[in-house]
């Protein structure tokens, strides 16, 4: 074999293959943390959406039981207890069903990085 050939070697392969793995292993580490950034971030807008409506609601839900109590002080004040308890009741339970549902279509984590993974796999030729 001549020395002067510009085949490449097997170091230089090795060096090679070593490089493009390298930058494949940081493009999905560059992947995954720009993935956890957007969820932290959609968690974050997540919970002060879901903190405000708590606020507003429990104010107005409490000025308006109030104001209800007092207005049949006389006549049915239990009643209107009892009608004010079940209407709670009724919008906690469809509350909790429209969370599910949100929860539901809310995209898996990190998709794109596991996506990514399966089309490395799949480049990758399997020996037999």
């Amino acid at each position: 074999m001549d020395p002067t050939d510009s085949s490449p070697g097997l170091l230089d392969s090795i060096r090679h293959f070593g490089r493009g793995l390298l930058a494949s292993v940081q493009d999905r580490i560059e992947l995954v943390s720009l993935e956890l950034q957007e969820e932290k971030l959609r968690l974050i807008q997540t919970f002060i959406w879901i903190s405000a409506a708590i606020f507003a609601s429990m104010m107005a839900l409490t000025f308006a039981s109030l104001a209800l109590v007092y207005l049949f002080w006389e006549s049915a004040r239990l009643a209107v207890l009892g009608g004010l308890a079940l209407a709670y009741a009724g919008a906690a339970v469809a509350i909790i069903v429209a969370l599910r549902r949100f929860l539901a279509r809310q995209p898996r984590p990190f998709a794109a990085t596991i996506e990514e993974l399966k089309q490395d796999r799949e480049c990758i030729p399997r020996e037999n």
